[in-house]
């Protein structure tokens, strides 16, 4: 069954390719979905695929890309949202 979750990862996630790192991430994975930057210096991550990777993901996510340093990781399941890749915004 396909859900959807949404991420906030706070810490030093930007400009240490934590979006590009996810978007590898999430392609091996099988999801679907984006990160994109904030303006408060968090990255959001929205998922979209089986539970399974989606768990596999989030668990990348609390640690992400060997130059971050994630501080917390929020998550939670939205509704469904139809993607058909994985993109950087």
């Amino acid at each position: 069954m396909n859900v959807s979750y949404i991420a906030h990862i706070s810490g030093r996630v930007q400009g240490v390719y934590f979006r590009a790192s996810s978007q590898q991430q999430a392609i091996e994975y099988c999801l679907s979905g984006y990160a994109r930057n904030l303006a408060d210096g968090d990255v959001e991550v929205l998922l979209c695929g089986e539970q399974e990777n989606i768990d596999k993901m989030l668990a990348w996510l609390a640690h992400g890309p060997e130059q971050a340093q994630v501080t917390d990781i929020q998550h939670k399941k939205v509704p469904w949202t139809e993607h058909h890749f994985f993109s950087i915004g």
